[in-house]
C-alpha cells in the first residue's frame, strides 16, 4: 500500500495572526503566500490543518 500525501497551499497571509498560528504554518513549511507543501496524510497533519483552516487550502 502506497503512502498517502496531501498538498497544502497557503492562501491567506499570516500577518496579524496569533503567534501560535504563525508557528503552526512555519512548522508545516508554509512561509510565503501561494506556497504549496506536501505533507503525509496523518492525524498530526490534519490537526495542524484544522488549526489554520481559514488560511490554507488542501489540494488532494
Amino acid at each position: 500500500m502506497a503512502k498517502k500525501y496531501l498538498k497544502v497551499k497557503l492562501v491567506r497571509s499570516s500577518i496579524g495572526r496569533p503567534q501560535k498560528q504563525r508557528e503552526i504554518l512555519r512548522g508545516m513549511g508554509l512561509t510565503k503566500l501561494n506556497k504549496v507543501v506536501v505533507l503525509k496524510d496523518a492525524p498530526e497533519s490534519w490537526g495542524m490543518i484544522k488549526k489554520v483552516s481559514h488560511l490554507v487550502e488542501v489540494i488532494e
